[in-house]
């Protein structure tokens, strides 16, 4: 990251999506700040599933890397695809509404999931990452057949 002049956080957050789309979690984390405000609206007592584990809140940039790798790690890369809908920016503040498609690794079961992703940013690093999404189609996609 360049020390030149702040980026804004349109440019943060149209970076951010560009380097989730290559993959690499490292360089995904570097847009984090060390510390920052991590939490996904997921009831509190399915954080950190075996099945899910990615799923808990966080709080520094190495932790921004780790979900990043466990969300690789548990879904099939070729069936994952996002659309994103809106960005909507208000100051510092950014909102990224869109779906996923994934296909859970452990059942080979496809979902789809709505989301909106509120991030703010400030002196060019994210310092909040919310996750309001699908909960309930995520977790049946990765839930083991009973029987």
């Amino acid at each position: 990251m360049s020390s030149a002049a702040p980026r804004s956080a349109r440019t943060v957050v149209e970076e951010l999506l560009r380097r989730i789309g290559e993959g690499d979690p490292e360089r995904i984390a570097e847009l984090y700040a060390e510390r920052g405000d991590w939490k996904l609206d997921w009831p509190q007592t399915e954080h950190g599933r075996k099945a899910t584990p990615w799923i808990r809140h966080r709080s520094t940039r190495a932790d921004a890397a780790a979900h990043y790798r466990e969300l690789a790690e548990h879904h099939l890369p070729q069936y994952n695809a996002t659309e994103i809908e809106r960005i909507l920016i208000d100051d510092n503040d950014a909102v990224v509404i869109g779906e996923i498609r994934q296909t859970a690794r452990p059942t080979r079961r496809a979902y789809r999931a709505r989301f909106a992703l509120h991030l703010t940013i400030e002196d060019g690093l994210i310092t909040r990452h919310h996750v309001y999404e699908d909960s309930l189609a995520v977790a049946q996609a990765f839930e083991e057949e009973s029987g």
